[in-house]
């Protein structure tokens, strides 16, 4: 148990979590450590505030006419995923392997029923599935900024359900669970601490398999679509920004060194990734734009969100610079390409974060090298990025052929893309009734 726990540490909270399963009712309570604790639980409160904070990100860049509607793909999924955890996902997730690994279960984690007492590593059982929960709610959320201003509520929220079902529950069993088979897989596992992989990786590349799915918005490529509020959009960021720290730093579930180095990395990552976006416009267009700045950001914060817990500052100075430089030409051959990835999902986050999972193998600080090495018998930079390898190999299989198959059901049991006058007339009035600002200018009926 301890070597496991050891590894966690390194390459991620899921490993730590999925030892509850061990945990639970083999002793009485255990001590509770007030200082992780007090981090744990300020970093579930900073991971659910990027919901709201990723809602005015994409809210800011879409027509007005589909601001709410659009606000609402992310705050509707703090409630539907909130509630389908707590009833069977933190099962699904960190419960034991069933079905040949495809799955985990665990009967005491059904309705969270059995974890009224427990306390795990010092931590109350209840703050880390919470702090785990956060996680699965703003993933789906991610993939709404793919299918904008053009899907049915109700199909949308079908969607979710069965998306977070499907794939989100199996691959976070896969690469978080101590007996998920990315998990051990390789001498070290698959490197994965906030979700490079199960988050972004799987989010892009169900992003681009819904824009393939629903086809372009009516207009585009040819008619401007200009985002309605950018003030929005750049405050969403810096929302997004904070609650990151949440994200990378908390997944350590402990107060320490490792969480120090984490939070560090990922400020880091994200400034480098900022200035590289400003430079490559500085230099293309002779001006800097807010749009880029905070998509420099992004693509940053993206990159090092699996590779936090690994890399030293250099690593992370790389690993931002090389994921703006690369999601900025993802962006373009989207204009050349032709398809509707409306606020750039797979673009920012597939792209860059897959980028962040192959290379951090090269940035591995000495110390984990040496630590798993040791544990394993042996370690390589090469090993490891066979490792990485297979493990967005298989993200992208199962997040591209999963989707494909959930869109399909969704069209049949729900409808998924609104008819022609709906979407002219925004999906704000349309499917709510409601207007995002009081005094409406007149746009485009495109």
């Amino acid at each position: 148990m301890f070597g496991k726990l050891a590894r966690s540490t390194a390459i991620g909270m899921g490993a730590l979590l999925s030892l509850m399963a061990g945990a639970a009712g083999a002793e009485g309570p255990l001590p509770v450590d007030s200082g992780t604790t007090a981090w744990m639980l300020t970093s579930t409160a900073l991971v659910l505030l990027m919901v709201p904070g990723l809602a005015m990100f994409y809210g800011g860049l879409v027509r007005t006419k589909n601001v709410l509607g659009t606000m609402m793909h992310s705050f509707v999924a703090i409630s539907i995923i909130g509630v389908l955890w707590a009833v069977c996902g933190y099962s699904l997730a960190f419960g034991r392997s069933i079905l040949g690994g495809w799955v985990g279960w665990n009967n005491d984690y059904f309705l969270l029923k059995g974890i009224d007492d427990t306390i795990v590593h010092g931590v109350p059982e209840y703050v880390l599935a919470m702090f785990q929960g956060k996680f699965a709610i703003i993933t789906p959320a991610l993939i709404s900024g793919a299918l904008a201003e053009r899907v049915y509520f109700k199909g949308y929220t079908l969607f979710i359900v069965l998306w977070f079902l499907l794939i989100y529950c199996p691959l976070c069993h896969w690469v978080w669970a101590s007996d998920g088979w990315l998990f051990n897989s390789g001498a070290a596992g698959v490197i994965d601490l906030a979700g490079g992989l199960v988050i972004h990786v799987s989010a892009g590349i169900s992003a681009l398999i819904v824009a393939l799915y629903l086809k372009p918005r009516q207009g585009y490529p040819k008619s401007t679509m200009n985002p309605n509020n950018l003030v929005m959009t750049l405050t969403g960021a810096g929302i997004l920004w904070v609650g990151w720290f949440g994200f990378n730093a908390g997944s350590t579930v402990q107060s320490g060194l490792d969480t120090a180095r984490a939070l560090t990395m990922t400020q880091i990552s994200a400034a480098s990734g900022a200035m590289t976006w400003m430079i490559i416009e500085a230099l293309v267009f002779r001006k800097v734009t807010s749009l880029g700045f905070v998509s420099g950001i992004l693509a940053g914060l993206v990159a090092i969100t699996p590779a936090a817990g690994v890399v030293k500052p250099v690593g992370a100075l790389a690993l931002g610079a090389m994921s703006s430089l690369i999601c900025y030409y993802a962006l373009q051959a989207k204009m050349k390409l032709g398809y509707d990835d409306s606020l750039d999902c797979f673009g920012i986050h597939g792209v860059g974060s897959g980028m962040g999972v192959l290379l951090l193998s090269f940035f591995v600080r000495d110390s984990w090298m040496q630590a798993a090495a040791a544990k394993a018998g042996g370690w390589s930079v090469w090993q490891q990025l066979l490792v990485q390898l297979k493990g967005i190999s298989v993200t992208i299989a199962l997040a591209a052929a999963g989707t494909w198959v959930i869109c399909l059901i969704v069209d049949k049991m729900a409808g998924f893309r609104i008819d022609a006058d709906a979407e002219v007339q925004g999906m704000d009035q349309s499917l709510h009734g409601e207007s995002g600002y009081g005094l409406i200018f007149p746009e485009s009926r495109l």
